[in-house]
């Protein structure tokens, strides 16, 4: 018996192990069933964020772009506004948003992700100094996250969908939260006035762009040493610790710009990501900056609109233009060129822009979901506009909300026309 015992359990092992295996496989099979299964019952939508409004339209990401649905992001709006209003300190930056950066309005949604099985949307309120979960069906606020400071700005999402980094513009801080639950997983300290976040697509790094002080009338070039610390901020994903800092003041100068601003505002990366296209405060073009050689390769000056004020101080929040977006295979770039009042695609081997697209106040610029369109928000028309890449000529403009500016894909469930409640 004794020499039959190890035989025997070796046995019973690899039946428990056949076990544990067919069943691990069948929970597999059955999760990835799961999972194809919630993918098909969801559509993808864009969400366009009305800041001025405090909603945020759902159009179709592609086609005519039409109207899906529409969500009241401040659904809390009284109870944040009673907390402002008995706290002196919250009341001054409420005031001083409303009355810089909010152009005379308050600043309900910047920017917004949906989780992803298309259940919520997580929004965040500048004006309100945090970040919230939506929750689609109901209207209703799954999770607040108040930010360090007194306002909320950029965000951006992992690769995964499960994290987003969002911008404390006053605490020179970003918060990354877990989208579901809405905890802090980490944060890390930035430049002065976090604004952009770019997550690498592999998820392992995050960029976030400083811009500094955007609110002073202090625009001249030779006053620009007065805009604050400015630079782009990488960190490591897992741990939060900072990885490098570029500062495109040294970078400028190198190349005999030192005139232009190093405030780094959007940004995108070329597919492969060996290439980073910028734009910087007061700059009608963009920059091109070469990742492996730490070195600005190329810079791009588009047209300006004669019809635009060369008073510096009548450009919003030092944007001259704010929005660039490329296509999937990297063949082109769309540039929002906000105070010219205009859109264009450029090519980017050549760097020769196409027509120019008449748009008012364009804020943004993204991608359309079969990568065919550029979308740019028009936020001095209240409506988004849609350019075909391969022409460079618009196709539709879709009516919006009051000042939309953030535009983001995303998705919702498959039949969804907007809350219950709304």
């Amino acid at each position: 018996m004794s020499a039959l015992r190890p035989r025997h359990l070796c046995t019973l092992a690899a039946a428990v192990a056949l076990t544990f295996t067919l069943g691990g496989t069948a929970t597999a099979a059955s999760d990835r069933t799961a999972a194809q299964t919630a993918a098909a019952d969801l559509r993808e939508v864009m969400f366009v964020g009305n800041n001025w409004d405090g909603t945020a339209d759902v159009i179709k990401s592609t086609g005519d772009f039409a109207k899906v649905g529409r969500i009241n992001v401040v659904p809390d709006k009284d109870a944040r506004m009673a907390e402002i209003n008995a706290d002196p300190i919250k009341w001054i930056y409420f005031q001083a948003i409303r009355n810089g950066v909010g152009e005379g309005h308050d600043q309900f949604v910047d920017d917004m992700y949906s989780t992803p099985d298309g259940r919520s949307v997580v929004v965040s309120r500048p004006s309100f100094a945090d970040v919230v979960s939506i929750d689609l069906a109901t209207g209703n606020i799954n999770w607040r996250f108040p930010v360090a400071g007194y306002r909320s700005d950029h965000m951006a999402v992992s690769p995964d969908g499960t994290r987003v980094a969002v911008s404390a513009s006053t605490a020179n801080t970003v918060h990354v939260l877990d989208i579901d639950t809405g905890k802090q997983l980490g944060s890390f300290a930035t430049g002065d006035k976090p604004h952009e976040n770019i997550f690498t697509r592999d998820g392992k790094y995050i960029w976030n762009m400083a811009i500094g002080d955007v609110n002073t009338a202090l625009d001249d070039p030779w006053l620009d040493w007065t805009k604050g610390d400015r630079h782009i901020t990488v960190v490591d994903a897992t741990t939060y610790k900072q990885v490098k800092v570029i500062d495109m003041r040294q970078r400028l100068d190198a190349i005999g710009l030192t005139n232009f601003s190093d405030a780094v505002r959007p940004a995108v990366f070329s597919p492969d990501e060996s290439k980073l296209y910028f734009q910087v405060s007061f700059f009608n073009g963009f920059l091109e900056y070469d990742v492996a050689s730490d070195r600005i390769t190329r810079v791009k000056t588009l047209p300006m609109n004669p019809a635009t004020s060369t008073d510096r101080t009548t450009w919003v929040n030092d944007s001259r233009h704010h929005g660039i977006s490329m296509n999937p295979s990297g063949t082109k770039l769309c540039v929002a060129g906000t105070m010219d009042d205009y859109a264009t695609v450029v090519d980017r081997a050549t760097l020769q822009e196409g027509p120019l697209v008449t748009a008012s106040k364009p804020y943004w610029a993204t991608v359309s979901g079969d990568g065919k369109d550029c979308i740019v928000s028009e936020s001095g028309a209240d409506q988004v506009t849609a350019i075909d890449f391969a022409t460079g000529q618009k196709t539709v403009s879709v009516p919006v909300g009051d000042h939309p500016q953030r535009v983001r894909l995303g998705h919702v469930e498959a039949n969804w026309t907007g809350p219950s409640t709304s």
